[in-house]
């Protein structure tokens, strides 16, 4: 019950700060990481490749992950509920106060302020999951060849999907699904 609890918590913690959608939860996740031992940094990746190749939002999908292998469904169902607790919370009071003061300078500004923190979150996210998926730090830390840092494979599959999504606009699950095709293939 312990256990439980403190998923609760961590969760409800990053539900309550992670302005910015699901990729602003990565870096209360990589936190998370450190200090309880739930999954490796590296584990984040694949949570990300999971909760993004299923339905639904991205944060609540890797809590839903995370809570899962930490603690079976009932930690899976805890780790959710304190994810999104604080966004029902946080929106019914937004509801209720927005109504009053929804043309006021101090409201928009507060609103024009969110926005680059949202922002830095992401990039940081994406930064990290691109450190771990598009470089072999400790392939490059053993033999101090620059060219053994990149991993080549990865950043050319990167590099396709991103010109597949934007010349195409083909839906993400099928980049999704080309890149998991090419992961097998290939063995990435």
């Amino acid at each position: 019950m312990i256990l439980a609890l403190h998923l609760f918590w961590e969760f409800f913690k990053t539900g309550l700060f992670a302005v910015g959608g699901g990729l602003a939860t990565l870096p209360f996740l990589y936190a998370m990481s450190g200090k309880t031992g739930w999954f490796s940094t590296s584990d984040i990746a694949d949570m990300i490749a999971v909760s993004e190749s299923t339905p639904g939002p991205l944060g609540v999908n890797m809590a839903t992950y995370v809570g899962f292998t930490t603690l079976g469904l009932f930690g899976g169902l805890v780790s959710t509920l304190g994810l999104i607790t604080p966004s029902v919370i946080v929106i019914l009071i937004v509801a209720a106060v927005l109504q009053k003061f929804k043309e006021s300078a101090i409201v928009k500004s507060v609103f024009y302020g969110l926005r680059p923190a949202s922002t830095a979150l992401i990039a940081s996210a994406g930064l990290g999951v691109a450190k771990i998926s598009l470089l072999q730090i400790p392939v490059w830390e053993k033999t101090g060849s620059l060219t053994a840092l990149f991993n080549w494979k990865c950043i050319l599959l990167a590099a396709v999907c991103y010109v597949i999504y934007k010349l195409t606009k083909v839906h993400p699950v099928v980049v999704i699904l080309i890149a998991g095709v090419a992961g097998v293939v290939f063995g990435l």
